[in-house]
Protein backbone atom coordinates (compact mmCIF):
# COMPACT_ATOMS: atom_id res chain seq x y z
CA UNK A 1 0.00 0.00 0.00
CA UNK A 2 1.46 3.34 -1.01
CA UNK A 3 0.90 6.67 0.74
CA UNK A 4 -1.61 9.07 -0.76
CA UNK A 5 -0.66 12.76 -0.65
CA UNK A 6 -3.50 15.00 0.50
CA UNK A 7 -3.82 18.79 0.74
CA UNK A 8 -0.18 19.58 1.56
CA UNK A 9 3.22 18.10 0.91
CA UNK A 10 3.64 17.32 4.60
CA UNK A 11 0.40 15.32 4.93
CA UNK A 12 -0.03 11.63 4.18
CA UNK A 13 -2.86 9.12 4.33
CA UNK A 14 -2.39 5.37 4.22
CA UNK A 15 -4.77 2.41 4.27
CA UNK A 16 -3.83 -0.52 6.44
CA UNK A 17 -5.18 -4.06 6.49
CA UNK A 18 -4.47 -6.29 9.49
CA UNK A 19 -4.75 -10.01 8.59
CA UNK A 20 -7.64 -11.91 10.20
CA UNK A 21 -5.15 -14.42 11.64
CA UNK A 22 -3.46 -11.62 13.59
CA UNK A 23 -6.82 -10.34 14.84
CA UNK A 24 -7.77 -13.86 15.97
CA UNK A 25 -4.46 -14.33 17.83
CA UNK A 26 -4.85 -11.02 19.64
CA UNK A 27 -8.50 -11.80 20.46
CA UNK A 28 -7.65 -15.24 21.89
CA UNK A 29 -4.87 -13.74 24.02
CA UNK A 30 -7.25 -11.14 25.42
CA UNK A 31 -9.93 -13.74 26.16
CA UNK A 32 -7.39 -15.70 28.20
CA UNK A 33 -6.50 -12.52 30.08
CA UNK A 34 -10.19 -11.81 30.80
CA UNK A 35 -10.68 -15.42 31.97
CA UNK A 36 -8.01 -14.91 34.64
CA UNK A 37 -9.47 -11.63 35.88
CA UNK A 38 -13.24 -11.89 35.38
CA UNK A 39 -15.56 -12.51 38.37
CA UNK A 40 -18.81 -14.09 37.16
CA UNK A 41 -21.30 -15.73 39.55
CA UNK A 42 -21.38 -19.50 39.20
CA UNK A 43 -17.79 -19.81 37.99
CA UNK A 44 -14.50 -19.98 39.85
CA UNK A 45 -12.07 -17.25 39.00
CA UNK A 46 -9.91 -18.41 36.10
CA UNK A 47 -12.43 -21.08 35.00
CA UNK A 48 -14.98 -18.98 33.10
CA UNK A 49 -15.62 -20.55 29.64
CA UNK A 50 -14.34 -18.59 26.66
CA UNK A 51 -17.85 -18.46 25.18
CA UNK A 52 -19.14 -16.66 28.28
CA UNK A 53 -16.23 -14.21 28.14
CA UNK A 54 -16.96 -13.48 24.46
CA UNK A 55 -20.63 -12.90 25.25
CA UNK A 56 -20.13 -10.71 28.33
CA UNK A 57 -17.10 -8.68 27.19
CA UNK A 58 -17.44 -8.65 23.40
CA UNK A 59 -17.22 -4.89 22.96
CA UNK A 60 -14.43 -4.48 25.53
CA UNK A 61 -12.35 -7.17 23.85
CA UNK A 62 -12.88 -5.65 20.42
CA UNK A 63 -11.79 -2.24 21.72
CA UNK A 64 -8.69 -3.77 23.27
CA UNK A 65 -7.85 -5.52 19.98
CA UNK A 66 -8.09 -2.22 18.13
CA UNK A 67 -5.99 -0.42 20.76
CA UNK A 68 -3.28 -3.08 20.45
CA UNK A 69 -3.16 -3.61 16.69
CA UNK A 70 -3.77 -0.14 15.23
CA UNK A 71 -0.58 1.46 16.66
CA UNK A 72 1.44 -1.68 15.94
CA UNK A 73 0.47 -1.93 12.28
CA UNK A 74 0.58 1.83 11.73
CA UNK A 75 4.20 1.79 12.90
CA UNK A 76 5.06 -1.25 10.74
CA UNK A 77 3.51 0.28 7.62
CA UNK A 78 5.17 3.69 8.00
CA UNK A 79 8.53 1.98 8.54
CA UNK A 80 7.98 -0.16 5.43
CA UNK A 81 7.18 2.94 3.39
CA UNK A 82 10.12 4.89 4.80
CA UNK A 83 7.91 7.56 6.35
CA UNK A 84 8.65 9.42 9.59
CA UNK A 85 5.42 10.71 11.19
CA UNK A 86 5.74 13.90 13.23
CA UNK A 87 2.14 13.88 14.47
CA UNK A 88 -0.26 11.38 16.00
CA UNK A 89 -2.29 9.58 13.31
CA UNK A 90 -5.98 10.36 12.86
CA UNK A 91 -7.69 7.00 12.36
CA UNK A 92 -10.79 6.86 10.13
CA UNK A 93 -12.86 4.23 8.26
CA UNK A 94 -12.20 1.68 10.98
CA UNK A 95 -13.76 -1.73 10.32
CA UNK A 96 -13.41 -4.45 12.93
CA UNK A 97 -15.70 -7.50 13.02
CA UNK A 98 -15.39 -10.95 14.56
CA UNK A 99 -13.71 -13.41 12.24
CA UNK A 100 -12.51 -10.71 9.88
CA UNK A 101 -9.39 -8.67 9.44
CA UNK A 102 -9.00 -5.14 10.72
CA UNK A 103 -9.10 -2.29 8.19
CA UNK A 104 -8.48 1.41 8.79
CA UNK A 105 -7.10 4.62 7.30
CA UNK A 106 -4.53 6.80 9.06
CA UNK A 107 -3.83 10.46 8.29
CA UNK A 108 -0.69 12.10 9.67
CA UNK A 109 2.01 14.66 8.99
CA UNK A 110 5.62 14.12 7.99
CA UNK A 111 8.66 16.39 7.86
CA UNK A 112 8.75 18.54 4.71
CA UNK A 113 11.30 17.54 2.12
CA UNK A 114 14.10 20.08 2.03
CA UNK A 115 16.43 20.22 -0.93
CA UNK A 116 19.73 21.98 -0.49
CA UNK A 117 21.47 22.80 -3.74
CA UNK A 118 24.78 24.38 -4.54
CA UNK A 119 26.36 23.56 -1.18
CA UNK A 120 29.21 21.63 -2.82
CA UNK A 121 30.47 24.84 -4.37
CA UNK A 122 30.56 26.66 -1.03
CA UNK A 123 33.96 27.35 0.45
CA UNK A 124 34.73 28.25 4.04
CA UNK A 125 37.59 30.47 5.08
CA UNK A 126 39.71 28.97 7.84
CA UNK A 127 41.39 31.73 9.84
CA UNK A 128 45.02 31.09 10.60
CA UNK A 129 45.57 30.66 14.33
CA UNK A 130 48.94 31.70 15.67
CA UNK A 131 50.16 30.52 19.07
CA UNK A 132 52.99 32.53 20.59
CA UNK A 133 55.97 31.07 22.42
CA UNK A 134 54.73 32.78 25.59
CA UNK A 135 51.36 31.00 25.34
CA UNK A 136 53.13 27.66 24.87
CA UNK A 137 55.28 28.29 27.95
CA UNK A 138 52.23 29.24 30.02
CA UNK A 139 50.47 26.03 28.99
CA UNK A 140 53.56 23.98 29.87
CA UNK A 141 53.73 25.64 33.29
CA UNK A 142 50.08 24.79 33.90
CA UNK A 143 50.80 21.13 33.07
CA UNK A 144 53.86 21.28 35.30
CA UNK A 145 51.75 22.56 38.22
CA UNK A 146 49.26 19.73 37.72
CA UNK A 147 52.10 17.21 38.13
CA UNK A 148 53.59 18.90 41.23
CA UNK A 149 54.44 16.75 44.26
CA UNK A 150 54.59 17.76 47.94
CA UNK A 151 57.16 16.33 50.34
CA UNK A 152 57.30 16.87 54.14
CA UNK A 153 59.74 19.31 55.77
CA UNK A 154 60.96 18.51 59.28
CA UNK A 155 63.22 20.20 61.80
CA UNK A 156 62.37 23.82 61.08
CA UNK A 157 59.43 26.24 61.21
CA UNK A 158 57.44 27.15 58.13
CA UNK A 159 58.81 29.90 55.88
CA UNK A 160 57.74 31.79 52.78
CA UNK A 161 57.39 29.46 49.80
CA UNK A 162 56.47 26.51 52.01
CA UNK A 163 53.02 24.99 52.20
CA UNK A 164 51.17 24.55 55.49
CA UNK A 165 48.94 21.48 55.53
CA UNK A 166 46.19 22.59 57.90
CA UNK A 167 42.78 21.77 59.32
CA UNK A 168 40.63 24.81 59.94
CA UNK A 169 37.31 25.95 61.32
CA UNK A 170 35.99 29.36 60.30
CA UNK A 171 33.14 31.13 62.08
CA UNK A 172 31.49 34.27 60.66
CA UNK A 173 31.28 37.38 62.81
CA UNK A 174 28.14 37.78 64.92
CA UNK A 175 26.61 40.37 62.58
CA UNK A 176 26.97 37.91 59.68
CA UNK A 177 25.00 35.09 61.27
CA UNK A 178 23.36 34.09 57.98
CA UNK A 179 26.74 33.02 56.58
CA UNK A 180 27.55 29.33 57.13
CA UNK A 181 30.69 28.28 59.06
CA UNK A 182 33.67 26.85 57.18
CA UNK A 183 35.39 23.54 57.99
CA UNK A 184 38.23 22.01 55.96
CA UNK A 185 40.77 19.25 56.61
CA UNK A 186 44.30 18.91 55.23
CA UNK A 187 44.20 22.05 53.09
CA UNK A 188 47.49 23.26 51.60
CA UNK A 189 48.15 26.96 52.22
CA UNK A 190 51.10 28.55 50.39
CA UNK A 191 52.90 30.91 52.75
CA UNK A 192 53.43 34.21 50.95
CA UNK A 193 51.59 32.96 47.87
CA UNK A 194 49.94 35.50 45.59
CA UNK A 195 46.56 33.81 46.08
CA UNK A 196 46.92 33.44 49.86
CA UNK A 197 45.09 35.88 52.13
CA UNK A 198 47.70 38.01 53.99
CA UNK A 199 46.24 37.07 57.39
CA UNK A 200 47.06 33.39 56.77
CA UNK A 201 50.64 34.18 55.78
CA UNK A 202 51.21 36.51 58.75
CA UNK A 203 49.78 34.12 61.34
CA UNK A 204 51.23 30.84 60.00
CA UNK A 205 54.72 32.04 59.12
CA UNK A 206 57.22 30.70 61.69
CA UNK A 207 54.91 28.03 63.12
CA UNK A 208 55.74 24.34 63.48
CA UNK A 209 53.77 21.18 62.83
CA UNK A 210 51.33 20.67 65.70
CA UNK A 211 50.89 24.39 66.44
CA UNK A 212 47.48 26.03 66.55
CA UNK A 213 46.58 29.62 65.74
CA UNK A 214 43.42 31.72 66.04
CA UNK A 215 42.96 34.85 63.93
CA UNK A 216 40.48 36.84 61.85
CA UNK A 217 40.40 37.21 58.07
CA UNK A 218 38.69 40.11 56.29
CA UNK A 219 37.70 39.08 52.77
CA UNK A 220 37.50 41.84 50.13
CA UNK A 221 34.31 42.62 48.22
CA UNK A 222 35.83 41.21 45.01
CA UNK A 223 36.99 37.91 46.56
CA UNK A 224 36.73 34.95 44.16
CA UNK A 225 34.50 32.86 46.47
CA UNK A 226 31.19 34.70 46.70
CA UNK A 227 30.30 32.88 49.94
CA UNK A 228 33.16 34.72 51.67
CA UNK A 229 33.04 37.94 49.67
CA UNK A 230 33.00 41.01 51.95
CA UNK A 231 32.78 38.84 55.09
CA UNK A 232 34.93 38.59 58.21
CA UNK A 233 35.71 35.13 59.63
CA UNK A 234 37.37 34.05 62.85
CA UNK A 235 39.58 31.01 62.15
CA UNK A 236 41.01 28.32 64.38
CA UNK A 237 43.82 26.66 62.43
CA UNK A 238 45.94 23.62 63.28
CA UNK A 239 49.18 23.01 61.36
CA UNK A 240 49.31 19.28 60.61
CA UNK A 241 52.48 19.30 58.51
CA UNK A 242 54.86 21.51 56.56
CA UNK A 243 55.27 20.65 52.88
CA UNK A 244 57.58 21.64 50.06
CA UNK A 245 56.36 21.69 46.46
CA UNK A 246 58.50 20.14 43.75
CA UNK A 247 57.84 20.65 40.05
CA UNK A 248 58.88 18.01 37.50
CA UNK A 249 61.55 18.98 34.99
CA UNK A 250 60.21 19.87 31.56
CA UNK A 251 61.87 17.21 29.42
CA UNK A 252 61.04 14.14 27.36
CA UNK A 253 60.34 12.06 30.50
CA UNK A 254 57.73 14.62 31.53
CA UNK A 255 56.15 14.37 28.07
CA UNK A 256 55.94 10.58 28.33
CA UNK A 257 54.12 10.85 31.68
CA UNK A 258 51.34 12.75 29.91
CA UNK A 259 50.54 9.48 28.12
CA UNK A 260 50.27 10.67 24.51
CA UNK A 261 53.76 11.90 23.68
CA UNK A 262 57.34 10.69 23.37
CA UNK A 263 59.15 14.02 23.45
CA UNK A 264 58.62 17.51 24.84
CA UNK A 265 58.79 18.82 21.28
CA UNK A 266 55.67 16.79 20.44
CA UNK A 267 53.84 18.37 23.38
CA UNK A 268 54.75 21.87 22.16
CA UNK A 269 53.70 20.97 18.62
CA UNK A 270 50.31 19.78 19.88
CA UNK A 271 49.78 23.10 21.64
Amino acid sequence: MSPTETTASTKREIEIEVPSEEVSRETDALIQKYQKLARIPGFRRGHVPASIIRQRFSQDIQNDVVDALVPKYFRKETERLGLMPVSQPRVTDLHAHDGEGLHFKASFEVMPEIKVEGYKELRADHPEITVTDEEVEESLKALQEQKATFSPIEGRPIADGDYAQVSLDGTPKQDEAETKPVHMDDVLVEIGGKNTMPEFTENLRGTNAGDERTFEVNYPEDFSDERLRGKTFSYKVKINAIKQKSLPELNDDFAKELGEFSTLAEVKQKM
